[in-house]
Parts: C-alpha cells; sequence; structure tokens
C-alpha cells in the first residue's frame, strides 16, 4: 500500500454523509423484503441477497448493521427493528455449542443493544438492559466450553471444524469472552468448578499468536514475518502442534487475506481492551508478556498486509492466489476489481483498514502508531466511495467487490465475466458500517466506538 501524505480528514465528512444516505433506504428494503424462513441473507447474487446453509454466522450481521446504521442517523425505525429482530430470532446463537463466531453474532446485536442503552442513545429499561446483559454472559461462557487442550497446558477454542482446529478468526470471537468476564461472569464445568473466562481468551489468544501467525523467525521455509495461517491442526490426543490448513485461502502456506485482516483487528481490539482494563493484566504473572505479544502480532500482520497490498490498500483474496502470476506488477497500482485473474476481497480491506486505524491510535496516531492511522484512513475513503461502494439503487448490498468461498466456486461470476466482482456480503456491509461509524467518531471527536463498555 502506498500511504502519502493527501488530506483524508477534510474528504471524509462528505464521503460518510453519502454512505449514510444510501445505506438507510437499503437496509430497510432488505429487512421488509427478507423471508426469514429461507435462512440468513449471507451474499448478493446479480444484486440481491442470497442464502448459503452452512452456518447461520450472518444473523447477527443482518440486524447489527439496523443498530449500527441507527448509531449513526438516529433513524428510530433501523433501531426498533434491529431490537425486534434480535430479541425475535437471535436467542439460539446464543446457547449455539457448534460454533465459533459468538463474538461476530451477538456483539453485534446484545452487545450493540447494550452499549446504545448506555450511551442514552435508546429508550431501552434497566430491564432490557440486564437482558441484553444476561445475553452475553451465557455466549461467552457457551464460547468458552468449546475448548481444546494443548500440551503446554493451554488451549484453544475450536473451530466448528472440530477440536483438532483452530481458525485465526475466532481471535475476535474472545471479545465475548472479556466482555462476559467483565460483567461478573465464569464457565461453570464439571464438579462445579469456576473456569475464568478471561483465562480462556488469554490463553487462545496466546495459542493463535503462536502458531498462526509468523515472525520471519524460519519455524518453516514459508515463514514471512505477518504472514497467518487461516487454520492450525492439532493433534487432540496429545495436544500437539501438526501443522497449517486452511478453509477458505488457497493454501496452507498462503496467506487468506480475511483471515489476515480478522487477525489484525482482534489484536488491535484486544490491545484497545486491556489499555483500558489493565488491572486485569496487573493480577496475572505473565500479564506484561502476554501485552508485548499482542503488540507484537498486531504490528506483525499490519505491516505484512501493508506490503502485500495493491497501492489503494484493498487487497486480494489470498496473497498466493495462483492468477497473480498473470497480472505483473499487480502491487504497483490500485487494485483491479475488473480483471481476468483473480478477485479483490474488499470485506478483507474494511476489517483490516478499523484494525489500522484501532492499532494505530493505540500506538499514537501522531507517533508510533502515525503510519497505520494515515493508512487506514486513506483505506477507508477508498472503500467507502465507489467502485467499492454501491451507488445503484437496485442493489441490496453495499459494499461492492467482496468474496465469500473461492475454493468452493460460491461466488457469483457475472455474465461475459471469468472472475467474482461487483457482489456484497452481509459481513462486508457490516463492517463497512463499522469503519464508517469508527470514522464518524474521529471526525466529530466523540468516544470511539468500542465493543465493550467500562462503566
Amino acid at each position: 500500500m502506498r500511504i502519502d501524505n493527501r488530506d483524508v480528514l477534510k474528504s471524509l465528512p462528505e464521503i460518510l454523509d453519502h454512505f449514510f444516505a444510501l445505506t438507510v433506504p437499503r437496509l430497510k428494503g432488505l429487512a421488509k423484503r427478507w423471508d426469514s424462513t429461507k435462512g440468513t441473507p449471507v451474499f448478493t447474487q446479480g444484486g440481491k441477497y442470497t442464502s448459503r446453509g452452512w452456518t447461520e454466522w450472518t444473523q447477527g450481521f443482518l440486524y447489527g448493521c439496523r443498530l449500527l446504521c441507527f448509531d449513526a442517523t438516529g433513524d428510530e425505525e433501523l433501531l426498533v427493528s434491529g431490537r425486534e429482530d434480535t430479541l425475535r430470532y437471535m436467542a439460539p446463537h446464543l446457547s449455539h455449542v457448534g460454533v465459533h463466531d459468538h463474538g461476530f453474532n451477538n456483539l453485534s446485536t446484545y452487545g450493540n443493544l447494550r452499549r446504545l442503552a448506555l450511551e442514552g442513545r435508546s429508550d431501552d429499561t434497566e430491564d432490557l438492559v440486564r437482558l441484553y446483559e444476561l445475553a452475553l454472559k451465557v455466549s461467552g461462557a457457551v464460547q468458552a466450553s468449546r475448548w481444546t487442550k494443548i500440551h503446554d497446558g493451554g488451549g484453544y477454542i475450536h473451530s466448528f471444524n472440530g477440536p483438532q482446529s483452530l481458525f485465526v478468526d475466532t481471535i475476535r470471537s474472545c471479545r465475548i469472552l472479556v466482555v462476559a468476564h467483565t460483567l461478573g461472569h465464569r464457565l461453570m464445568g464439571e464438579n462445579d468448578e469456576a473456569i475464568s473466562l478471561l483465562d480462556r481468551a488469554v490463553e487462545h489468544i496466546r495459542t493463535t499468536l503462536r502458531y498462526n501467525v509468523y515472525y520471519g523467525t524460519g519455524r518453516d521455509i514459508y515463514d514471512v514475518r505477518g504472514r497467518v495461517a487461516h487454520e492450525s491442526i492439532f493433534n487432540v490426543t496429545d495436544g500437539r502442534y501438526r501443522c497449517p490448513s486452511t478453509q477458505q485461502g488457497y493454501a496452507a502456506f498462503s496467506t487468506w487475506t480475511r483471515g489476515l485482516a480478522w487477525g489484525l483487528l482482534g489484536c488491535a481490539e484486544q490491545l484497545e481492551f486491556f489499555r483500558d482494563y489493565k488491572e486485569l493484566l496487573d493480577e496475572r504473572e505473565d500479564g506484561a508478556a502476554f501485552l508485548q505479544e499482542l503488540e507484537e502480532g498486531a504490528l506483525a500482520m499490519a505491516d505484512f498486509f501493508l506490503e502485500n497490498t495493491p497501492t489503494d490498500g484493498v487487497p486480494y483474496w489470498d496473497t498466493g492466489a495462483p492468477g497473480l502470476a498473470e497480472m505483473g506488477d499487480y502491487l504497483d497500482h490500485p487494485a483491479e476489481p475488473d480483471n481476468d485473474w483473480e478477485p479483490v476481497d474488499s470485506s478483507a480491506g474494511a476489517i483490516s483498514a478499523q484494525g489500522l486505524l484501532r492499532l494505530g491510535d493505540y500506538l499514537g496516531k501522531d507517533g508510533r502508531g502515525a503510519r497505520y492511522h494515515r493508512a487506514g484512513l486513506q483505506l477507508a475513503q477508498t472503500l467507502l466511495s465507489p467502485p467499492y461502494l454501491s451507488n445503484d439503487p437496485d442493489h441490496e448490498g453495499v459494499l461492492l467487490h467482496t468474496v465469500y468461498h473461492r475454493p468452493n466456486g460460491w461466488d457469483y461470476i457475472p455474465e461475459g465475466k471469468k472472475i467474482p466482482q461487483g457482489e456484497s456480503a452481509l459481513w462486508g456491509d457490516y463492517h463497512a458500517l463499522e469503519l464508517a461509524v469508527y470514522c464518524k467518531g474521529l471526525m466529530e471527536n466523540s468516544a470511539p466506538l468500542r465493543f465493550y463498555q467500562k462503566t
């Protein structure tokens, strides 16, 4: 990515106004059209949202988008709709023992509702706030119960692939564990064993940083600093690491850029959390070491992202995708959504932009973090504008040129084209909204968007 000296802050207010003006009617239209008996919308085909049965991991984004858009615009219809559908449909996600994505579904809904209430933005009663908090407690404990121990005494929250599988994505689900911990909750095990949700979050993050993130130390011949393996495989009999793998990337030894994005944003958010809850690490002998590991992981992933994306910061879907070799010096100019070889993934860009902004703020945007902060602002400006912002009122998505599962061939390829392009995904729209709300806070010098509230 090429970071320049343009004054992004001058153009962002107009960009954000246009973004939210476009998003409001689109979210309302989808809410009215969508038939909940068809499952959850996942991605668009020809501009219309469709479902894809795998897990219902995008349902929280469906309602969370409305809550975020209310946050930015004050449109009460979106708040009422998002709240009603959360209370009507999201309860099964709280006790879902088969997935690793509680931090996506339930913080997007119950978490945003609690935040808006505590900020005085909604008219929710004290009883409703307690309900939201109970939901977050249950979700955090259920997520923490999906646990695989490893040989050194640590462990991880395993993916839906099974107990052998550690996904880099799940680092962002640790948010639900630390929120539940701050609400005074814990997981109760056999013989009434009280299991700390904070401990499980810390151990999961450490294991992810150790095995899914590379640091250029010669771990294998593909060990490049900041490279991320989507999945790590363990022998569940003795708890030892076996090999890298992937579900949605090109190969075990390449970097699926959305996985990199989840890791970067997840680490940046945890750095913010432990800065504000410093006392939680002060109570641990390994607290300082853990914080250093978090920062090193975030810096490695941020630097890898900046070094391996085109000049505008919009990434292709995988840094090792084979067609990139046919595209010449593809890193020396802006990304090309309309090409014959490999698709870009704007959703990975939106997630990464927020990670860069948060990391830059944590490090000091006028000091060590200046490079990351500026990169995040530039990338936000690019993604919240055409050709990544959909100006077509007949298109149900907001953020264009996202990719879901390239290896499985699930993404829509328009007639006459060779690769997926021009479509949206619900997580892409949600994270574009998160990015826009975060940037709006920067413009207004207001309290930044957080997944937690220190009351």
